[in-house]
């Protein structure tokens, strides 16, 4: 299988977890990262998920940050919302609700490169 992965586009927030595997998936498999950080909301936290990428080693064509606080919340928040979606009756899901939306802009994401 190492030989078979040669480009990974990764769910990075630029945390300790994802600096990790982004080197992993470097040393391990050879592979060539792209990074996808996804723009729900979190405002100031993007900017540094920039910076930690490149020192990482990523070059700027290979770091994505896409705006989908409208989709999110058009196609995400608000059906959850109606639906009064909750975990255990108590917690409404707004991170586990994103994840879905994650995974397809990552698929855009890999299909522009």
């Amino acid at each position: 299988m190492k030989d078979s992965v040669k480009r990974v586009v990764l769910a990075y927030s630029g945390g300790l977890d994802t600096s990790v595997i982004l080197k992993w998936l470097q040393v391990e498999y050879g592979c060539e990262v792209v990074t996808f950080t996804a723009d729900l909301g979190q405002g100031e936290e993007l900017e540094p998920a920039r910076k930690k990428a490149e020192l990482m080693g990523i070059p700027d064509h290979h770091i994505y940050i896409d705006d989908l606080r409208e989709e999110f919340v058009r196609d995400f928040v608000f059906p959850m919302m109606r639906a009064n979606a909750r975990y255990e009756g108590d917690y409404l899901l707004g991170t586990s609700i994103a994840r879905p939306l994650i995974s397809k802009s990552q698929i855009r994401v890999y299909n522009r490169n």
